[in-house]
C-alpha cells in the first residue's frame, strides 16, 4: 500500500498494511477529523466558497460526499475535484491543484497531474500514513479539515443550512438510533466487506468475508421487502452509504471482486431500491459507470482488462411507491 512518510511519496507504507499475515483485510483509519460549524468563531466556519472536496468517482466512500453533496444542494457551495481515472503510482492525481493547473512539477516526467499527496504534505510537511478520498479542504486557510467520509457527510447534513436554507435532515434526531443500528452493520459486511473479500489473499478470508456480505445482503432484502427505505419511512444517511456500494456491485464488485454469489439484480426489492435512489434529483451525476468498472479491474486483473458487461440501466422503473414513506425528513 502507497503513501506518505515523513513527507514523502512511498510504494509500501512500513507499519501499516492492510493486509494482515491472515489474508485478511483491514481498513486503516482516516487521519483528519476537523469539523466545519455555523459558529463564525470557530476553526472552520461554515462560509460559502471556502471548503473544497477532493473525490474520485471510482470510490464509493467519495461517492457519498458527493451524494450528500447534491442532495443538500452545495454545488455552488463546496467546490469540488474529481481524479483523473486509472492507478497512477502517485496516488489519486488530478488535473488541478489548490492554485489552478498544475505547473508540470510532478515527480512523474511527462505527467502535468496535480498528486493529492502534496496537499497532505502542505497540511503537515512530516505527514506519515495514507492520502485518500475524500479530502475536505480549507482554502481559506490551507488546512485539510476532514478525509473521514462518515463524519464528511455528517457535516455537509448540517454545517451549511443556515447558508443555503436546505433543511433536509439525513440524520434526524428519532430516527438516529436506527440509522446507527443500519450502518453499524452494514458498514462491516457490505461496505468493507466487499473489500474484505476482493483483497482477501487466502481462502479462508475470502469465505469468510464473501458469505458475510451475501448473509446481510439477504437479510436487508428481507427488510427492504416490507419497508421502503433502511430506518422506515425516511430516506436517511444509511440509504445513501449503502446506495454506493450497490451501486458498483453488478458492474464491479461482482466480477472484479469474486463476490459472484448473486447481483444486485437477483434481489427484487433491493434492486428496485437502487434504481430509486439512483433516480433522486442529481444522483445519477454523480456515479460514472465507465470510471467505476476500470478502476475495479485495474486493482483487480494486472492485464487492466475490463470486462464488457453487464449492461446496467438504473433508469427503468421501481416500484418502490407502493411501500408507504414520505422520503425526505425536513428539519424543524
Amino acid at each position: 500500500m502507497a503513501g506518505l512518510v515523513d513527507g514523502k511519496w512511498v510504494d509500501t507504507l512500513p507499519a501499516a498494511e492492510e493486509i494482515g499475515p491472515d489474508g485478511r483485510f483491514r481498513r486503516i483509519d482516516s487521519a483528519f477529523h476537523g469539523t466545519i460549524s455555523p459558529d463564525s468563531s470557530s476553526e472552520f466556519p461554515a462560509e460559502p466558497g471556502r471548503y473544497h472536496l477532493w473525490v474520485a468517482y471510482v470510490c464509493p466512500w467519495a461517492s457519498r460526499a458527493l451524494a450528500v453533496r447534491a442532495l443538500k444542494g452545495l454545488e455552488d457551495v463546496i467546490s469540488v475535484s474529481a481524479a483523473r481515472p486509472g492507478q497512477p503510482p502517485e496516488g489519486w492525481v488530478f488535473d488541478e491543484g489548490p492554485d489552478g493547473p498544475s505547473d508540470g512539477s510532478s515527480d512523474t516526467a511527462g505527467d502535468s497531474g496535480y498528486p493529492l499527496y502534496r496537499l497532505y504534505v502542505e497540511n503537515n510537511p512530516g505527514y506519515t500514513g495514507k492520502v485518500t478520498v475524500p479530502t475536505l479542504w480549507d482554502k481559506q486557510q490551507r488546512k485539510i479539515v476532514n478525509n473521514e467520509s462518515a463524519e464528511i457527510i455528517r457535516i455537509l447534513n448540517t454545517a451549511f443550512d443556515g447558508i443555503t436554507g436546505n433543511r433536509l435532515d439525513l440524520y434526524p434526531e428519532p430516527l438516529r438510533p436506527e440509522i446507527d443500528r443500519w450502518n453499524e452493520r452494514i458498514y462491516p459486511a457490505v461496505n468493507n466487506g466487499v473489500y474484505r473479500a476482493g483483497f482477501a489473499t487466502t481462502q479462508d478470508a475470502y469465505d469468510e468475508a464473501v458469505h458475510g456480505l451475501f448473509a446481510m445482503l439477504d437479510r436487508i432484502e428481507a427488510h427492504l421487502t416490507s419497508s421502503r427505505y433502511l430506518a422506515g419511512g425516511y430516506c436517511t444517511e444509511a440509504d445513501w452509504r449503502l446506495f454506493t456500494t450497490l451501486v458498483r456491485f453488478d458492474v464491479a464488485y461482482y466480477g472484479a471482486f469474486k463476490c459472484n454469489i448473486r447481483r444486485i439484480a437477483d434481489y427484487p426489492a433491493l434492486s428496485n431500491y437502487l434504481r430509486e435512489l439512483y433516480q433522486w434529483p442529481g444522483i445519477a451525476g454523480t456515479v460514472k459507470f465507465d470510471q467505476i468498472k476500470s478502476g475495479y479491474y485495474a486493482l483487480a486483473d494486472k492485464h487492466r482488462i475490463v470486462a464488457a458487461g453487464p449492461e446496467i440501466d438504473l433508469s427503468l422503473p421501481h416500484d418502490r411507491e407502493r411501500l408507504p414513506g414520505k422520503g425526505i425528513f425536513f428539519r424543524t
